[in-house]
């Protein structure tokens, strides 16, 4: 009676050690599963900030022609889903013209924060 005791104390001190083991290894999982998350979520910004970026210089800066409707909406919501406030208030002040000063400026701007904003 005394070593069905003894062996019944040990399994169940086995099985709290094992529980502790599995939770200890989920809450690390969940973090690990936190920050995968996070990095895939900057990496979508990335792309779409690329993005724009690239339609940007190739319908703007190419200069060959005046930018069309579509090309205006095309870029409009390329800018929109990224989903950066800053990136889109720059945008804004790209789009509201000006003077040429101003204009350059705000490009240089738009441009410097497309290319921070990535890396």
């Amino acid at each position: 009676m005394e070593n069905s005791k003894k062996l019944l104390i040990g399994l169940i001190f086995l099985l709290i050690l094992g529980n502790v083991y599995f939770v200890t290894q989920c809450l690390v999982s969940r973090a690990q599963l936190r920050t995968a998350n996070q990095i895939i979520k900057n990496q979508q910004v990335n792309q779409k900030t690329l993005f724009f970026y690239q339609l940007f210089v190739e319908k703007v800066l190419s200069g060959q022609k005046e930018v069309s409707f579509d090309d205006r909406l095309q870029l409009e919501n390329a800018v929109r889903d990224i989903g950066d406030a800053e990136i889109f208030s720059q945008w804004q002040k790209f789009v509201k013209g000006g003077a040429p000063e101003e204009v350059q400026k705000s490009l240089y701007e738009l441009l410097r924060l497309l290319i921070k904003k990535v890396y």
